[in-house]
């Protein structure tokens, strides 16, 4: 199983590149950021400095969107970034929610992602694409390399991804919808003939370490606001007991009333007082690094092939210090992927 650390570019810049750079001395190998330009910094720029001052992580926005930047500017800036560092990073995509939405703008359809993501992936790789019934071509790409990972909920999102992406991203780490999620996307790559085994499965979620649960679940609490915010959407596209999402991912955003995104993704904020103590503890991994340990073996046994640790609490360093102590040299080397139940 691989590692991930996820963080927000807030400024200063050099101290999400020192959290990148204790994240691989504890043997994480893949840094992710946030991406709304509004919200935080231009993180492609932070990249770079983070590429620099890293031997080997891999690097790329947890998610990024088809409409803040066009294709071919994103595909330059990914081929550019692997020109200087060597194929290091990867491409986290999805519909766009706080990068479109504070921007006055609404998410992409699913139909202009999986455009977006084979041209995304054609320019970065030197290849040529069709961008706007133009055909282009970038010149300068020589043996470019850019895995594309999509993030998705919804059946839709969940069968595109395993239509088109190389990687699957799922932002929570609840077993039961982590199952049922990874088998959407595995039979979708299936009827499409791609071997399902091919796309790779990585959950992303809020990790805390320590024994005090209740200051853990506070410190954490966001993240089910931030989930809530995208299972809105589901539920105002299928219907609450549609059949199509799990009840157990729709039901408590019941008490959902409203969402601002100058709190997104950040602790202590308001927008996420409706998320109920037990979402928390599906949705995150709290507690000791013994109970860490467990769920995610829990997780690669479903076919999880990399956890990123979203770090938007008040003890970010020792919770990249725990996990290279206690969790990574468990959980580093996974055996065979085993069959899903009901596959």
């Amino acid at each position: 199983m691989d590692f991930g650390l996820v963080l927000q570019t807030d400024p200063p810049a050099s101290a999400v590149v020192g959290l990148m750079r204790r994240a691989e001395r504890n043997g994480f190998r893949y840094g992710w950021t946030f991406d709304s330009a509004v919200l935080w910094q231009e993180p492609f720029v932070i990249y770079s400095r983070i590429l620099e001052h890293t031997e080997k992580l891999t690097v790329g926005p947890m998610v990024t969107n088809p409409g803040t930047r066009t294709w071919e500017v994103t595909a330059s800036t990914f081929a550019t970034l692997n020109d200087m560092y060597g194929n290091r990073t990867v491409c986290g995509i999805g519909r766009g929610d706080s990068a479109m939405r504070v921007a006055g703008r609404r998410p992409n359809t699913l139909a202009r992602l999986g455009e977006a993501i084979d041209v995304i992936r054609d320019l970065a790789e030197g290849r040529e694409a069709t961008v706007d019934g133009q055909p282009v071509q970038i010149p300068w790409v020589k043996d470019g390399r850019l895995p594309v990972w999509m993030a998705a909920y919804g059946p839709q999102a969940l069968a595109l991804a395993g239509q088109k992406a190389d990687g699957f991203i799922l932002q929570l780490a609840d077993p039961f919808l982590t199952e049922w999620m990874i088998k959407a996307v595995r039979d979708a790559a299936s009827d499409a003939g791609r071997d399902p085994d091919s796309v790779t499965i990585c959950v992303a979620a809020p990790a805390y370490v320590g024994d005090d649960l209740d200051h853990a679940r506070e410190q954490c609490r966001w993240f089910g606001g931030m989930v809530g915010n995208h299972v809105a959407d589901l539920v105002a596209r299928y219907g609450e007991h549609s059949g199509l999402v799990p009840e157990a991912l729709t039901a408590y955003v019941a008490g959902r009333s409203g969402y601002d995104y100058s709190h997104h993704g950040r602790t202590g904020n308001p927008s996420a007082d409706f998320v109920p103590d037990e979402i928390v503890e599906r949705f995150c991994l709290l507690g000791p690094a013994e109970a860490h340990v467990e769920k995610l073996r829990a997780l690669r046994d479903l076919g999880v092939d990399q956890f990123a640790v979203y770090a938007m609490h008040d003890a970010r360093e020792a919770t990249i210090d725990a996990y290279g102590r206690h969790v990574i040299p468990v959980l580093r080397d996974r055996p065979s992927r085993p069959l899903l139940r009901g596959a």
